[in-house]
Formats: C-alpha cells, structure tokens, sequence
C-alpha cells in the first residue's frame, strides 16, 4: 500500500563470529572421605518387652543462652512517650485557645465600658444644665409663619 522508500538502502553491516575457546582442564584433587572426629559410638537399648533398639546417642540440645530483654520494648516506649508529649501539646494548645477566648472577651468589655463612659459624657454635655454662657439667648414665645417666612 505505501511506495518502498527507495532513496536509502539499509546499511551494510559487518559481522564478526568469535568462536567460544575451551578452557585448560582444571585438575581435581581426589576426593578423600573423611569421617568427622566427633562420631559417636552405636548404642543397643533393651527394651522391657524384649525389643532391641539400636542407634546413636543423643545429648539433649542446650539452647543458646537468651540476652536479658528488657521488660518492655524500645518502641512500646517510644509509642508511649509520643503519646505523652502528644497530649501536652494538645494541653497547650487547649490553654492557648482559651486564653485567646479570655483575651478577646476583657477587649470586648473594655470597649463597651470606653463606650458607655464616653456616650454618658458627651450626654451630660448636651443635655446637662449649665449656667450662663456666653452669647446671645432669644426666647421666642410667639412666632408666626406666614407664606413661609418667620415675623417674630
């Protein structure tokens, strides 16, 4: 369906055949068999029916001494000291909020309290009763408005 690409030709190659070399015979020492020093002579046992068993003798095993563990383990102790130190942040965290929450509420309260005095001064000052001052007091008893003009 596709025309050859016709312009390049694939490039020749050249190969090279290496041919495996035997190796030189490796000389074995002859196997000897050699018994172990620590064989074991064979036993009979009698047993009280009358059977004979015969076979080696066995030592009990004795294991191999265990290192003193500690009672509890590295990371038991770990875990826990975590856990601890967790809960003193949480502690200190729960302090830190509740002094905030303290904080905000007296800052509230001093506002208020600036307010109240602050409004009860300005008040005393507006409307409090004062001797004379100085200026000019008109009294208007009777004032009529007429075609909205005032004639007093």
């Amino acid at each position: 369906m596709y025309p050859e690409n016709i312009g390049h030709l694939p490039a020749e190659r050249a190969v090279t055949i290496h041919q495996p070399a035997p190796l030189a015979p490796v000389q074995a020492a002859p196997l000897v068999p050699v018994q172990p020093a620590d064989v074991q002579a064979v036993a009979s046992i009698v047993l009280p029916d009358g059977r004979i068993v015969t076979g080696y003798a066995m030592s009990p095993v004795q294991p191999e001494p265990v290192a003193a563990k500690p009672t509890v383990s590295r990371a038991a102790v770990n875990v826990a000291l975590g856990g601890v130190g967790f809960l003193a942040v949480c502690g200190g965290l729960l302090l830190l909020t509740t002094f905030i929450a303290a904080l905000t509420a007296l800052i509230t309260q001093l506002i208020t309290l600036a307010a109240v005095i602050f409004g009860g001064w300005i008040a005393v000052q507006v409307f409090g009763a004062s001797g004379h001052r100085d200026g000019t007091t008109v009294n208007i008893r009777k004032a009529v408005f007429k075609r909205n003009h005032f004639h007093g």
